[in-house]
């Protein structure tokens, strides 16, 4: 019997996804694994297991080439974006191991590291397969799941709101930024809000990360101000399981991709993505000229 390709497909595009931070990248990663499956044939005795083994090992090799892709990226990186509209049994999954500030975090990990604790602390594999997977034995890959936790735990982000919460408030922020509304934004800020852009050197953002509420505000009031004449409508979503929003201008061309943190009832963290590369694969985008 053949592999029910659809079937296995969405771990697959998970798994490389949360490894790559990366849409177009987990594509190709899921694409070239699928074609060794065919490939190999009726020797699979697991496709699950094959794929899994392919998908981990292609993604640490693309993650140790794009180092020194990173290392010379043109201001804040951040994660190409997923749209999502999970349901209620994986909302919680989603929001928490696939928000951008999740993601980021992975990014100080090694990948062997990013592998193996993906692996086991995201998707349950036992030790014995995350050691397969990742080409090691089974102390090894122990000993990488623990350190990569330990690293995880002390900047993982947490998210103190329902996702009902979240959402209400998230709906509010971007309905104040679609308007420029400046007053409401001031009362949805936490005082230590942090705003990270990503042009990538190809769209206007700021190079650096703004911390603080009043800075922050005056970073959206010169935004507001330098974009008053362009015409774009603001459609509140769901952005890698967080709230968020998709900025699109009058030809339904897509010019940035917007995500919020919510924690203790404000807006701690901003998240702008305005480098064209990143959007492409959530359809036509537009050129940000402010």
């Amino acid at each position: 019997m053949s592999p029910d390709y659809p079937a296995l497909r969405p771990r697959a595009f998970a798994i490389a996804y949360r490894m790559l931070g990366s849409a177009a990248g987990a594509e190709d990663v899921v694409q070239e694994a699928f074609l060794r499956l065919h490939q190999a044939g009726a020797t699979v005795e697991s496709p699950p297991a094959f794929l899994a083994t392919v998908v981990t090992r292609l993604a640490i090799d693309e993650l140790r080439s794009a180092r020194s892709r990173r290392e010379s990226y043109v201001g804040e990186w951040l994660p190409e974006p997923v749209v999502t509209a999970p349901g209620p049994a994986d909302r919680a999954e989603t929001a928490d191991t696939l928000s951008w500030a999740f993601l980021v975090l992975l990014e100080s990990l090694s990948p062997t590291q990013r592998a193996a604790f993906l692996l086991r602390e995201v998707f349950n594999y036992p030790y014995d397969e995350v050691a397969t997977f990742v080409g090691t034995d089974v102390d090894n890959a122990r000993h990488l799941v623990a350190r990569a936790r330990r690293h995880v735990r002390e900047g993982r982000p947490r998210f103190y709101a329902t996702p009902a919460q979240r959402d209400e408030l998230g709906a509010r922020f971007f309905a104040a930024m679609d308007t420029g509304d400046l007053a409401s934004l001031e009362a949805l800020l936490a005082e230590d809000v942090a705003l990270y852009a990503d042009g990538g050197g190809k769209a206007p953002s700021p190079q650096r990360a703004v911390f603080g509420r009043e800075r922050v505000l005056q970073t959206l009031a010169a935004g507001f101000t330098l974009s008053a004449g362009l015409d774009k409508r603001t459609t509140f979503t769901s952005v890698n399981g967080q709230p968020g929003a998709l900025v699109h201008d009058a030809s339904d061309r897509l010019l940035a991709v917007l995500g919020v943190d919510i924690v203790d009832g404000r807006v701690a963290a901003i998240r702008s993505l305005v480098n064209p590369e990143k959007l492409a694969h959530l359809g036509p985008v537009g050129e940000l000229r402010l």
